[in-house]
């Protein structure tokens, strides 16, 4: 991975970027997010962890738009953030998919390039007469996407069709391309779902690449090694609720977060009293004896 280009600067400033306070979403009598309070502060890593079904992707999709809220609000940035995907990304809110969701038919460049919408401002007119603000922005546009396909370790790839790359690449690309809407808070759903071991600590130093570019991140993963070495803080999602939030060695010890994971341990079976053991007692041994 290169040295990593100069992104824009995000908001500075004491409060938290995001601030989802008792969010609820229910589906007909499902609830599937119960009352979530969460915050990401400016410059974090914050882990979202939970077994399957717990409500994680559910919760992002009612950070980033995807889902109106039943109840709850979410702010970013000190204002209520929109329940729009499209102004949501405008707000400086990015993210990638559980499932990879690239155009598979277009080059890397391109894909790069999409994510980069809401920042243009040319119109249609503009576009289509190849205007002055058109072709400037085309140019800076081509410009910050190879700057990021650098950044991700994607540098000299941008005219390969994306469903050419590795999986592991394909996953770097979606984050490329979340890094163009020009991010204050990336979100990542499953970042290191189904990649090998130098694959997870490639996209673990490129989180942390992007958080020392002042981008905040909150991030869903089941790799535990992964969330731990990586996040400032983690957060635990059972059955729609928060059970536990807090440092990751915390988190990690906590036999309510093992139980979620793993189930509660079998009661161990109370001690024989003397007619269990007259009736367990093997009787080849009496005689025996």
């Amino acid at each position: 991975m290169s040295t990593p280009p100069v992104l824009e600067a995000p908001g500075t400033g004491t409060s938290p970027l995001l601030e989802a306070r008792r969010v609820t979403m229910r589906f007909g009598g499902l609830t599937a997010v119960d009352g979530v309070d969460l915050t990401v502060g400016r410059g974090q890593i914050v882990g979202l962890i939970g077994p399957n079904g717990a409500g994680k992707t559910t919760f992002f999709n009612c950070l980033t738009g995807l889902y109106v809220p039943t109840d709850g609000e979410v702010r970013f940035d000190g204002a209520a953030l929109p329940p729009r995907p499209a102004k949501v990304t405008r707000a400086g809110v990015a993210r990638t998919f559980q499932n990879i969701r690239l155009f598979a038919n277009m080059t890397v460049l391109e894909n790069v390039i999409v994510g980069r919408h809401t920042r243009t401002t040319a119109g249609l007119l503009s576009a289509i007469g190849r205007g002055p603000r058109y072709r400037r922005e085309e140019r800076e546009s081509h410009s910050r996407a190879g700057e990021l396909l650098e950044f991700v370790g994607l540098g000299g790839q941008g005219n390969q069709l994306a469903r050419n790359l590795s999986y592991g690449a394909q996953r770097r690309l979606e984050i490329a391309r979340a890094l163009a809407s020009e991010p204050k808070l990336l979100l990542l759903d499953e970042p290191t779902a189904g990649m090998n071991p130098q694959e997870t600590r490639e996209t673990e130093e490129l989180v942390h690449a992007v958080r020392d570019q002042g981008i905040a991140v909150l991030v869903i993963e089941h790799d535990m090694r992964f969330i731990m070495n990586l996040c400032d803080r983690v957060a635990v999602l059972v059955q729609g609720s928060k059970l536990i939030e807090g440092a990751p060695g915390d988190v990690q010890a906590d036999e309510r977060v093992v139980e979620a994971y793993l189930g509660a341990p079998d009661d161990e079976p109370p001690p024989l009293d003397e007619g269990d053991e007259a009736a367990t007692r093997d009787p080849n041994q009496e005689r025996t004896a």
